[in-house]
């Protein structure tokens, strides 16, 4: 067997596998002896089909099995003996016919790239940091009373009030209404409903239906043209102007639960009041805080890797990634009750810059981790998990969940370990701190 690797190029290289065929020749007997106890023939009881026509059947079979399974065998000893780091599968290549003497197969294959690291104290990396205030936990807490918002007619007085003295629909106020809409004195598929609800001024629809709403009292009805955009999702109605009639069945003032022991309960906190509500609500908006903030340092340090090491990236190793991404994506789909969507086509190509920064940065933390020596510790893994089940009511159910499938622990050990990275990354780089709002950290990508 030849064991010359031929360089093809950055990554690519090729070596010539040779075997005499007469070394398959034990192997190819016990193979299709085996076929022939279970083959059918006219004539023939099962076993007892002659070996002609065994060997006729499935000769060429058997020899193509053969032949690809000892080449394979072959470049895998040579992997290993000669310490190639393969990037990927190899292609085997026949070079000469199944009843050769002589069989030679052409292997090709890629080789993982060296990875130059770059110097990191070259790069600038901003780490945001953010005070959660009174403020931020108002602005929580006046999004649980929302969540919890029920409505009384206007000028129906009860425990809540009557919502004031005047009765025409405001902004914030939940109508119902019956409206019909024509085109050209026509009415249209979708243009018609009895009893809709919806709330004013929360976008749900158009500005100016919206718009036509605010001031009608329950009663009322009002006519008024609506102008579709040319990008609205009924195509049938896209750029077309309609006239919409609205009949006011019911206009409802928005009564929003107040702040005290009671509501502090029905959110779950079962003492302690409004004092501990905040409290746990600043705790939320904390760990909320750290999430945002590593996200955005990780996705920051993993461009400035990228972007700051040399390596060539293997086109097998791309390639494999873009069917899994091709794979998610349908999945996905599937999920998401998309018709026909198991069949669809979805084109690999869309997800090759993806795929390229997926694989240049998997090779450049893999070396970089062994380098450094990054790897997560199993007390670092402990640690992750354990803060991640703390914020369940059964924490040891939690911990128990994780240490039952290894894929969640790999999960984990992976988040550990681009920890390890972004420390590494960051105590070498220059950090540049940034104070901003929480409300500021929550509107960055």
């Amino acid at each position: 067997m030849a064991v010359q690797i031929e360089n093809l190029g950055q990554l690519d290289r090729k070596v010539t596998l040779e075997f005499a065929r007469a070394d398959l020749a034990k192997a190819r007997e016990d193979r299709l002896a085996k076929l022939g106890k279970t083959m059918k023939a006219p004539g023939f009881r099962p076993g007892k089909v002659p070996k002609t026509m065994v060997e006729k059947q499935y000769g060429m079979q058997v020899d193509f099995e053969l032949q690809f399974d000892k080449a394979s065998e072959l470049f895998y000893e040579l992997a290993q003996k000669e310490k190639i780091q393969l990037a990927g599968q190899p292609r085997l290549d026949p070079k000469s016919e199944l009843d050769a003497d002589k069989i030679v197969f052409d292997a090709y294959f890629e080789v993982l790239p060296e990875v130059k690291i770059g110097d990191f104290s070259k790069a600038e990396v901003t780490k945001y940091t953010t005070d959660i205030s009174d403020a931020e936990i108002d602005r929580a807490l006046d999004v649980l009373r929302k969540q919890q918002v029920h409505y009384h007619p206007r000028g129906d007085a009860g425990d809540h009030g009557d919502g004031g003295a005047n009765t025409a629909a405001q902004a914030g106020d939940q109508v119902i209404i019956d409206f019909v809409g024509k085109i050209d004195g026509v009415e249209f598929a979708g243009g018609k409903a009895e009893n809709f609800e919806y709330v004013l001024g929360e976008g749900r629809m158009l500005p100016e239906f919206e718009a036509a709403t605010l001031g009608l009292k329950a009663g009322d009805s009002k006519t008024f043209p609506l102008s579709f955009p040319a990008d609205y999702h009924g195509k049938d109605v896209a750029g077309k102007t309609a006239d919409f009639t609205i009949t006011v069945k019911s206009v409802n003032w928005a009564h929003l639960p107040v702040i005290d022991d009671a509501f502090a309960l029905s959110l779950g906190v079962a003492a302690g009041g409004v004092a501990k509500m905040r409290e746990e609500i600043k705790e939320n908006l904390d760990r909320e805080t750290k999430r945002r903030i590593t996200t955005l340092l990780k996705g920051e340090v993993m461009e400035k890797l990228n972007s700051i090491c040399e390596l060539d990236t293997p086109k097998s190793l791309v390639a494999q990634e873009q069917e899994r991404l091709v794979e998610s994506a349908r999945q996905d789909l599937i999920q998401r009750g998309i018709p026909n969507a198991k069949d669809a086509p979805i084109p690999s190509e869309m997800f090759a810059e993806q795929a390229m920064k997926r694989v240049r940065l998997g090779l450049i933390l893999s070396d970089l981790v062994k380098q450094q020596n990054l790897a997560a510790t199993a007390d670092q893994i402990k640690a992750e998990i354990d803060e991640q089940a703390a914020t369940y009511e059964d924490p040891k159910e939690v911990v128990r969940w994780f240490y039952s499938n290894p894929s969640r622990l790999k999960d984990v050990e992976n988040v550990v370990l681009e920890d390890n990275v972004i420390k590494f990354f960051t105590s070498q780089a220059k950090v540049i701190d940034k104070a901003i709002t929480f409300e500021e950290l929550s509107k960055l990508n």
